[in-house]
C-alpha cells in the first residue's frame, strides 16, 4: 500500500488533539522537563495520576544533557543511588558517596521513563500566566514556545490542574507570573523570590530537598526553582538533589491528591 501523505498529517494532528484535549483538566501540571519535574510526574504517573509536563525548549531533560561544560557526565552522591537503580540508570562509583553516571543515558532513560508512566509531555510550550482562582493557582496559560519567541500577538490557551509544579530550575518562571500578577506572598522569608546565591555545591544540595514545597496555594517549587525561590545557592553538575526534590514534591502532592 503507498504511503499517502495526508495521511501522516492526518495521523499526527488527530494524535496531538488526543494528548491536548485529554490534558486540558490534570492533578498536576508540572513546569520544565528537567530532572526534577521528570523524576516528579515519573512517580505521581505511576501511582495513577494524570500529569501533563510542560517544557519550553525542543528537548528534554534541562541542563543535565550538557554535564558540567559539555562534558556530558554528571555526579549523583550516595543519598540518590536508590533512583537511578530504580530507573535503570547505569552508573560507577567514583570515590566514597561520589558516583557518575552518563548524561546522555541519564536524560534519555528519565525522560522514557516518564513517558511510559503515563506523562503527557508538551515541548516547545511556553507558560506565560496562570490561571487564577481566588487565593489560589488553579492552572497554567501556555503559547507556543517559537510564538512567545517572535513576540506574534497570539493569544495563549488555558490548561486547569489541581496542582502546579514549577520546576523551571533557575528562571523560576512560574513563580515569577505569581509574584508579579497575583495578589499575595509568597511562604518565603521575604514574601517573594529570595534569589539564587553563588555556588556552595554541599549546601545547595541540602537545600534543594528542604526547599521542595508548596511556595503558594496550589503551586510548587522543585529543583533549582525550589533554591532560586527561597534563596539558596547553586550546586552545579551534581544532580541527587535535583532527584531527590523530584521524589519529595511527588510524595507531598500524593497526600493531598
Amino acid at each position: 500500500m503507498p504511503l499517502d501523505e495526508i495521511v501522516i498529517s492526518r495521523a499526527i494532528i488527530d494524535r496531538y488533539h488526543e494528548k491536548l484535549i485529554n490534558t486540558l483538566e490534570t492533578d498536576v501540571a508540572i513546569v520544565g522537563a528537567g530532572p526534577s519535574g521528570l523524576i516528579a510526574g515519573y512517580f505521581l504517573a505511576r501511582a495513577g495520576k494524570k500529569v501533563a509536563l510542560y517544557e519550553r525548549k525542543l528537548s528534554i531533560g534541562g541542563g543535565m544533557w550538557g554535564g558540567g561544560m559539555m562534558f556530558n557526565e554528571i555526579v549523583v552522591q550516595k543519598t540518590a543511588i536508590h533512583l537511578l537503580d530504580a530507573l535503570g540508570i547505569r552508573y560507577s562509583r567514583y570515590q566514597p558517596d561520589y558516583y557518575t553516571a552518563d548524561a546522555v543515558e541519564a536524560a534519555a532513560v528519565l525522560t522514557a521513563a516518564a513517558v511510559q508512566a503515563g506523562v503527557t509531555i508538551f515541548n516547545c510550550v511556553s507558560v506565560e500566566d496562570v490561571l487564577m482562582r481566588p487565593e489560589r493557582v488553579e492552572g497554567l496559560v501556555i503559547i507556543w514556545s517559537p510564538v512567545e519567541m517572535a513576540g506574534l500577538h497570539v493569544d495563549p490557551l488555558t490548561v486547569r490542574s489541581r496542582f502546579v509544579v514549577d520546576a523551571t530550575g533557575h528562571a523560576t518562571e512560574v513563580v515569577r507570573v505569581v509574584v508579579k500578577k497575583v495578589p499575595g506572598r509568597l511562604n518565603t522569608p521575604s514574601g517573594g523570590i529570595d534569589g539564587e546565591k553563588s555556588m556552595w555545591a554541599e549546601r545547595a544540595e541540602t537545600l534543594t530537598l528542604e526547599n521542595t514545597r508548596e511556595v503558594f496555594p496550589g503551586l510548587y517549587v522543585a529543583g533549582m526553582a525550589a533554591n532560586a525561590t527561597f534563596g539558596g545557592p547553586r550546586m552545579g553538575p551534581i544532580f541527587g538533589g535535583m532527584l531527590l526534590s523530584g521524589e519529595k514534591v511527588a510524595g507531598e502532592l500524593l497526600k493531598r491528591l
